[in-house]
């Protein structure tokens, strides 16, 4: 076990992580350079094209020092993205210690530091690495005081590498070796193991990623999960190399995977401990906190016959992604589907991927709202995140909505722009600090609605890229909210209904009305599109009727002639504008959910 290192890479996005994983994976020769491709653990086509991590990924890497001691390092690389947090904190409950990385040039951001934070909570030992240091614009001096005056960190054991030219790297595995501590744990106590992450192979069943605290576990062992006491034979057991590689047993303080034939999704849950049948330990181990989803969107398949697939679907997917919530719902327009929490908009965005490409699943998802909190006249408290739950507004007694805290960092020439849509979101309570010459750390208070409409576009655009993001949840607070439902044709379509603020109605309104006029192919009548609040309509647009000129037979004679042709054509159209349909298209759904930028 003195041989073992359980570590992780954590840093803000795009500080250069899976880099880093890469040429330590080169360096410990586990890929020859025919095989070798960049971004090697990032495995899914999503991540290779946005180019971010999404999951994070394990790989057991063996290593020799320069003291000739050889080492078996584990080493987990996680995301950087807020909306994966959840990812990084499960990440973090395997290890011992941690590297946190930090970009040469950009110094410490947003996400540098809830990460750091996420490793002490868990009494990781922290080395800090600066990276890129090969820049034309790199300033490592400076950012190294940036960590021993705002961090709080050992300066004596700072590394300074460059993961794109390997430079640093040795020295990097150096300071693993001699800075993180090997695990604790006795391998002849009772098995205790801690699930923090699984797959599903439709071969195999569940693949359970564990961390062995006590015990050992072997092939043919029977094994036990404590939440639900079921049991299973294990049929192999094996560490991550690049491939997955059998071995003969996993002992304390390991890193490794156990395949035991789980068909039953539900039976896996990350967080869970476990042990062996024959000799079980004695209490479960802390597991992980509970994650607090934050957007919810009502997700439904085009095609109805697809509703068992997508239900399928979205277990197998939250074996893989803990953070994921989803409920039965139905629609009047869209049929049966599931309401699903998110943690973020990028998270939204990447499960519907997920499910399109991974499930051949096509959908149609509702507007993303929170979660709010009604008070109503009898002293009662309703959570309602869906607008079809919006109470009677004659029994609402107050509305509090949710408010986060927003941490952002950006050069200080983008000030006023910032300013400028901090206050056209109902920003509250703003103040700022310059952490370092020409850069400005910026608190504010917003509602979280306001967020996740397009807030982060809106940031990346007017900071030029430069801006980076962070936030939490912070309280609840009173607000004056409203139901705006979306009427075609005098029909109520109850999927693109939202919750807005009055302040935001006319305008969420009429950009809803405007979009869907784009989308609804024009009919024999005319249709009016209107945003209404109850009784009141606030936005209203039309899309006109299709026109046969009925007059064309018509030469000479009298002007009463065509009127009455077009008298006749006129309560043609009126009587079949009481009984005509209008099928709004799939693509209108999505139109709506898009913003006007």
């Amino acid at each position: 076990m003195k041989n073992i290192r359980n570590f992780s890479i954590i840093a803000h996005i795009d500080h250069g992580k899976s880099t880093l994983a890469d040429r330590m994976i080169q360096h410990c020769q586990q890929v020859t350079d025919r095989e070798f491709q960049d971004q090697l653990l990032d495995t899914m086509d999503i991540e290779r094209e946005r180019g971010i991590t999404i999951k994070s990924q394990t790989i057991c890497l063996p290593y020799t020092a320069q003291n000739g001691q050889e080492y078996i390092l584990n080493l987990v690389d996680t995301p950087g993205h807020v909306d994966f947090s959840y990812e990084v904190s499960r990440a973090l409950s395997s290890c011992e210690g941690a590297l946190l990385l930090i970009d040469a040039a950009q110094g410490v951001e947003a996400q540098t530091l809830a990460n750091l934070y996420l490793a002490m909570e868990n009494d990781l030992d922290i080395i800090p690495v600066i990276n890129k240091i090969d820049l034309p614009s790199a300033e490592p001096e400076k950012v190294s005081e940036q960590i021993e005056d705002d961090l709080g960190l050992d300066g004596e054991i700072i590394q300074y590498c460059s993961a794109k030219t390997g430079e640093g790297v040795e020295k990097a595995l150096e300071a693993i070796v001699n800075y993180i501590p090997a695990p604790e744990g006795d391998p002849d106590a009772p098995l205790q193991a801690l699930i923090f992450d699984a797959n599903y192979d439709p071969f195999r069943g569940t693949i359970i990623s564990i961390r062995i605290i006590n015990g050992t576990v072997k092939t043919g062992d029977t094994i036990r999960f404590m939440s639900n006491n079921s049991e299973y034979r294990v049929e192999e057991v094996g560490r991550f190399k690049v491939q997955r590689e059998k071995a003969k047993k996993l002992s304390a303080g390991e890193v490794g995977y156990i395949l035991a034939g789980v068909k039953t999704v539900g039976d896996t849950s990350p967080g869970d401990t476990i042990t062996l049948a024959s000799n079980p330990c004695e209490t479960a181990l802390e597991g992980f906190k509970e994650v607090q989803q934050v957007v919810f969107s009502s997700v439904y398949p085009i095609d109805t016959d697809e509703y068992e697939n997508l239900a399928t679907a979205l277990e197998k997917l939250q074996l893989n992604d803990a953070a994921l919530t989803f409920q039965k719902d139905t629609s009047a327009a869209l049929g049966f589907g599931f309401r699903c929490g998110f943690l973020g908009l990028l998270h939204l965005e990447v499960i519907q991927e997920r499910l399109e490409r991974e499930f051949d699943i096509s959908l149609i998802l509702t507007v993303p709202s929170v979660k709010y909190n009604f008070y109503l006249k009898d002293d009662t408290m309703l959570e309602v995140d869906n607008p079809a739950h919006f109470p009677d507004p004659m029994h609402i007694d107050r509305v509090e909505e949710p408010y986060i805290k927003a941490n952002i960092l950006i050069p200080d020439r983008y000030m006023g722009a910032l300013m400028t849509l901090c206050m056209e979101r109902r920003g509250e309570n703003t103040n700022y600090h310059y952490p370092t010459p020409g850069r400005i750390e910026f608190t504010c208070e917003l509602p979280l609605a306001e967020v996740i409409y397009d807030f982060y576009d809106r940031l990346k655009s007017i900071t030029q890229g430069y801006g980076s993001f962070d936030y939490e949840l912070y309280d609840y607070r009173k607000s004056d909210l409203v139901k705006l439902d979306i009427l075609v044709n005098g029909e109520i379509v109850d999927a693109l209904s939202q919750l807005v603020h009055r302040k935001n109605s006319r305008a969420r309104g009429m950009n809803a009305c405007e979009r869907l006029k784009e989308e609804i192919p024009r009919q024999m009548f005319k249709i009016a599109i209107q945003g209404a609040i109850g009784g009141t309509i606030v936005a209203r647009t039309n899309i006109s009727a299709l026109r046969k000129d009925v007059t064309a037979k018509c030469y000479g004679g009298d002007i009463s002639r065509k009127r009455k042709l077009l008298e006749k054509q006129k309560a043609g159209k009126k009587r079949m504008k009481t009984v005509g349909n209008v099928d709004i298209p799939q693509s209108a759904f999505l139109a709506v959910l898009k913003s006007d930028q």
